[in-house]
Formats: C-alpha cells, sequence, structure tokens
C-alpha cells in the first residue's frame, strides 16, 4: 500500500517519539523519570466523575449527539466565561464542543487554508500550529517567539507577502512551551494586526487556568474589538485534570465558529453527551477547582526552580503552565544532545527546545506533572550526571 504524500512533510510527533524512548528504556530496567510530556498525575474530580457515571446511565445519551453541542454544555461554558473573563457569549451562535484543543486546532487548518495560503505559527509552539497546516495542504510559517519581548512575536516583523498570504494566526498564552504570559498590549497589538491583514486569530486558551503568584491570565476575547477578528480554544484538560476526556469550546467570532461547526458536521458525529454533562459539572459545580491544581503545580515550579538554580542553570519562574522552560547548561552542543545525556545518563526525560520550533533552541522544558519527590530526584539525577 501506499501512504499519503502530504505525511511525508511531517516530523516525527514529538511526543509520540518521547513515548518510545521511554518504553524502550523501561523495557532495559532502567526508572525512567518522564518530565517530557504534560499529562496531570493527579486524578479529575470525583464530582465530575460521578456525573459522567449518572449521564452514562442515562439511554437517551447513547445515541448521536449533535455537533453543536448540548444547550447545557453550551450555556455552561457561556456562565463560566461571564464568571472567569468577564467576556459574554452567546451559547446559541458564539459556543460549539471540540474533542479537546488537538482536534479544534487541526480542523481550523481544513476549514480556513488553501493551497496558496499559510498560518502563523508561534515558534516555539505546540506542534499541531505547524504540523496542521501541512496536512491540510497549506503552508505553516514560523513566528519566532521573542524573549526580550517576553517571549511574544514582533508582529512588525512579518515579511508583508507572507501577512498577505496568512489566513490564520496562532498564539497561546499562557504559553506552551515557555510558560510566558501575554505582556499588557499585546493582545490589543495582535486584534490591529489581524485587521491589518483580515486573518483569523486562534487563541488557545489551554491553561489560562493554572496560574501563579496571583496572577489571572486574561481571555483574548476581553480585549476590545477580538471578537471580530478571533476564537478562542478552551480546553478542560489541564485545568481540571481531564486530558483523556477531550473536552474543549471554540468561543469567540460566530462566522468563524460557524465555519468550523459546518466541517465537523461532516468529520465527526460530535462528542458523547455524557461528557458534556460531566463537563458541565466541571465548570459549574466545581469551576473553582484549577485554583487548587495551581498551588500544586507553584510548589512544584519552586521545587524545581530552586534545585535547577543549585546546580548552576538560571532559570525566569513562570507564572503559569505546568511547564518550567530553562536554558540548556553550558558544554552542550544543543537541547538535544543535553536531553540524550540526562537520559542516558540519569534516566530522565526532558524535552528539547528546538522540537517546539527553531527558536525553542537552547532551551528544554521540564513539565511539573509528576510527584514533588521525583521531581527533586530527577533534579538530583541531572546534577549528577553533569559531574
Amino acid at each position: 500500500m501506499r501512504a499519503s504524500v502530504r505525511l511525508d512533510r511531517l516530523p516525527p510527533y514529538l511526543f509520540a517519539e518521547l513515548e518510545r524512548k521511554i518504553e524502550e528504556k523501561r523495557r532495559a530496567g532502567v526508572d525512567v523519570i518522564s518530565l517530557g510530556i504534560g499529562d496531570p498525575d493527579t486524578p479529575t474530580p470525583a464530582a465530575v466523575v460521578d456525573a459522567l457515571a449518572a449521564a452514562a446511565r442515562d439511554p437517551a445519551t447513547h445515541r448521536y449527539p449533535t455537533n453543536r453541542g448540548r444547550s447545557e454544555f453550551r450555556a455552561a461554558v457561556a456562565d463560566f466565561y461571564r464568571w472567569r473573563f468577564g467576556v459574554e457569549l452567546d451559547p446559541e451562535s458564539e459556543i460549539v464542543p471540540a474533542l479537546g484543543a488537538k482536534e479544534c486546532i487541526f480542523n481550523l487548518n481544513l476549514a480556513f487554508l488553501d493551497a496558496d495560503t499559510l498560518a502563523l505559527a508561534a515558534d516555539p509552539g505546540y506542534p499541531v500550529y505547524t504540523g496542521g497546516p501541512l496536512l491540510a495542504g497549506a503552508e505553516a510559517h514560523p513566528l519566532p517567539l521573542v524573549p526580550e519581548l517576553g517571549f511574544v512575536p514582533d508582529l512588525d516583523a512579518v515579511p508583508a507577502e507572507i501577512a498577505r498570504r496568512a489566513r490564520l494566526l496562532y498564539l497561546n498564552y499562557p504559553n506552551n512551551p515557555t510558560g510566558a504570559v501575554a505582556p499588557a498590549g499585546f493582545f490589543e497589538r495582535v486584534v490591529e494586526f489581524a485587521h491589518e491583514h483580515e486573518l483569523l486569530v486562534v487563541h488557545d486558551a489551554s491553561y489560562t487556568e493554572l496560574c501563579f503568584d496571583g496572577y489571572e491570565a486574561p481571555s483574548f476575547l476581553a480585549t476590545p474589538g477580538a471578537r471580530d477578528v478571533g476564537v478562542e480554544v478552551f480546553s478542560l484538560s489541564k485545568g481540571w485534570n481531564m486530558t483523556g476526556w477531550r473536552v474543549a469550546a471554540i468561543v469567540g467570532n460566530r462566522d468563524a465558529v460557524a465555519t468550523y461547526w459546518k466541517l465537523k458536521t461532516n468529520i465527526d458525529s460530535g462528542m458523547f453527551e455524557a461528557v458534556q454533562l460531566a463537563a458541565v459539572t466541571a465548570l459549574g459545580e466545581l469551576r473553582e477547582f484549577p485554583r487548587q491544581m495551581s498551588e500544586l503545580y507553584q510548589r512544584r515550579r519552586d521545587l524545581v526552580c530552586d534545585a535547577l538554580e543549585r546546580i548552576g542553570v538560571a532559570v525566569e519562574r513562570p507564572r503559569a503552565t505546568i511547564y518550567v522552560w530553562a536554558p540548556v547548561p553550558d558544554g552542550f552542543a544543543d537541547a538535544a544532545s543535553w536531553c540524550e545525556h540526562v537520559l542516558e545518563r540519569a534516566g530522565v526525560v526532558v524535552s528539547p527546545g528546538g522540537a517546539y520550533g527553531a527558536a525553542g533552541e537552547g532551551f528544554f522544558r521540564i513539565s511539573l506533572t509528576v510527584p514533588d519527590e521525583r521531581l527533586l530526584e530527577a533534579v538530583e539525577r541531572m546534577r549528577e550526571s553533569l559531574g
């Protein structure tokens, strides 16, 4: 058989490679500590699980769902956005459920890109921002996140011809992998840029609920004019420990939401309604649960940053997300060689910054989704590997 040539355009998927290396080491008897994948190690709240079980026992949820989502789900998303961000959303036209942020982001490429167009994608960034356009037969143009600007792109540096061809602009704050938050005035500049170039802003809001030191991440849609040019993809995966549930929503510009929904009606049959009803419990009764998780991750952030500083790795403490973005120690040619070193010498998996884009070179990412004692052991093993 012959696979599609479009797959040849893709590099190996980062997390699939990490899983392969972890399994290989464990088969060899190595006690691997994986800090490479951001998958919460604590369970989904019991009340959400109970809500799923109760809804799944109702035969009415066993039939095909609607791609538009149950009215209860869309109302819960609207209520949450009003409470958390001060953003008013119309449940009838500005909210549609998505099977996780990854699915939504990929399908937006199919909905908005053609062969001669492109998406502007944060670099470093979630691999789907660049892989999705390629699979859709279009192109991805990387926008380097500039450390001196607070890990945001310099929109004024985008070449005119690239901006002319752009249909989508992918952004993500709080940011994966850098942990950066959007500086004051940045979202306003994004709205201006989108108006200037008639493109759709896609803001991946997967980490807005995990913030530290009193910081509260805003919604892009709270920015004046944002709804005219953008959508936001809001996910329950990280804040409510629901990565396996695949539950998210696309919200914002009603025309863009309708375009996404039109595509979805031809691709899948929607989200299991019992999952939607469980999400209603998460967004309502347990809307403040992510604050508990933020306290946990803030403690782990401090443990890791303190330990890294003791071994001579200077890090800027993130104000959000579940990651620490750290510079590669001196003596290593690049991030990949450092990550290979700690895997072979210490049995620790961390992600090389270059895997998230060329602008990520010189950094590595640590995920905070393992217990405190294993985090400390991992950093100690790194220290020992340095001699």
